[in-house]
C-alpha cells in the first residue's frame, strides 16, 4: 500500500518587527515623494481606488501615502452619503468631479463601487440600478483608460476571525470607537451576502484595461508595505531634478518695530 501523502501545514507569516516597518515605510515614502514630482512634471492623471471589507485598513494605507506628499498633487477623496440632488445624478457623476487635473494622483477611500457593494446588499438600491452598474461600470473605467487617465484599483482582503478582533479592538478604545459606524456594525452580520456582492463584482469588474489587485490586510504592516511598493510598480518614473535654489539674506529691520507681545493672545503654554 503507497504511503500516505505528508500534508506541511501552511507556514505562519513572519510579523514584521516596529523597526523593520518604519525603516521600509520611511523609504517606501520618499519614493512617493520621488513619483509624486514625475507626476507634476510630466502631467500625469493617476486615479487610485481602495476598496474592502469594513476594518480591512484602506484608511491606514491611504495615509500612510498620503502624509509625506503635497495635497496639491496626491488628494484623498472620501465622499459622504449623496445629498438628495446627488442621488437623482447619473450614479458617476459626483465621482467624475474628483476626477484629477494633469499633474494629481486622487487617493479614492471608497468610490463608484458603493453601487457595486454596499447599496446592493444594504437595499440602498434597486436590483435595476445594481445591473445597470455591472453593465456600465466596466464602460465607464474603459473611457477613462482611454481618456489617458492611470486607474488603479487594490481590493482589501481581511479575515473573517481578523476583522472580527479589529471590531473587538474599536469598541473597546476610546479613541477609535468613531471608526465603528452603524454600517459596519450591520455589514458584519451581512458577511456573506458581502462575500457574494465582491464575487459578482470583481466577475464584471476585473477587466484587462483597469484589473483588481487583492492585498492580503491580516496583517496592516505589511499590507501597507505591500500595497504602496506595488502602487510605485505601476507607473514608472524617473528622478526630477530639483531647482537651484540660493535664499536671500534677511531684510533689514528698519523702520519696524513689533507691537508689544502682550497685545496678542497666545495659548496656554501646558507642556
Amino acid at each position: 500500500m503507497a504511503a500516505e501523502p505528508t500534508i506541511l501545514a501552511a507556514e505562519p507569516r513572519r510579523r514584521i518587527s516596529r523597526e523593520d516597518y518604519k525603516r521600509e515605510l520611511t523609504s517606501l515614502q520618499k519614493e512617493l515623494v520621488r513619483l509624486q514630482r514625475w507626476i507634476r512634471h510630466r502631467g500625469l492623471k493617476v486615479v487610485v481606488i481602495f476598496e474592502g471589507r469594513d476594518a480591512a485598513g484602506k484608511g491606514g494605507v491611504i495615509k500612510r501615502i498620503a502624509e509625506r506628499t503635497n495635497p496639491r498633487v496626491v488628494r484623498v477623496v472620501a465622499l459622504g452619503t449623496p445629498s438628495d440632488r446627488e442621488k437623482t445624478q447619473w450614479w458617476f457623476q459626483r465621482y467624475v468631479a474628483e476626477l484629477p487635473a494633469a499633474g494629481e494622483m486622487i487617493l479614492f477611500d471608497r468610490s463608484w463601487y458603493n453601487r457595486g457593494l454596499v447599496e446592493p446588499v444594504m437595499g440602498f438600491c434597486s436590483e435595476e440600478e445594481y445591473r445597470e452598474f455591472l453593465r456600465s461600470c466596466p464602460e465607464f473605467e474603459r473611457m477613462l483608460v482611454r481618456s489617458g487617465i492611470i486607474l488603479i484599483k487594490y481590493w482589501f482582503s481581511v479575515s473573517d476571525a481578523e476583522q472580527e478582533r479589529r471590531f473587538q479592538n474599536r469598541l473597546a478604545d476610546p479613541a477609535r470607537r468613531w471608526k465603528l459606524s452603524r454600517m459596519d456594525i450591520e455589514g458584519r452580520a451581512r458577511w456573506v451576502e458581502f462575500s457574494k456582492a465582491k464575487d459578482t463584482l470583481f466577475s464584471h469588474t476585473d477587466i484587462k484595461q483597469a484589473p483588481w489587485y487583492v492585498v492580503n490586510a491580516d496583517s496592516k504592516k505589511a499590507a501597507r508595505l505591500n500595497c504602496i511598493s506595488h502602487l510605485l510598480s505601476q507607473i514608472p518614473y524617473k528622478d526630477v531634478p530639483w531647482e537651484e535654489v540660493e535664499l536671500p539674506p534677511r531684510q533689514e529691520r528698519v523702520g519696524y518695530m513689533r507691537p508689544p507681545m502682550s497685545d496678542q493672545t497666545f495659548v496656554p503654554e501646558i507642556y
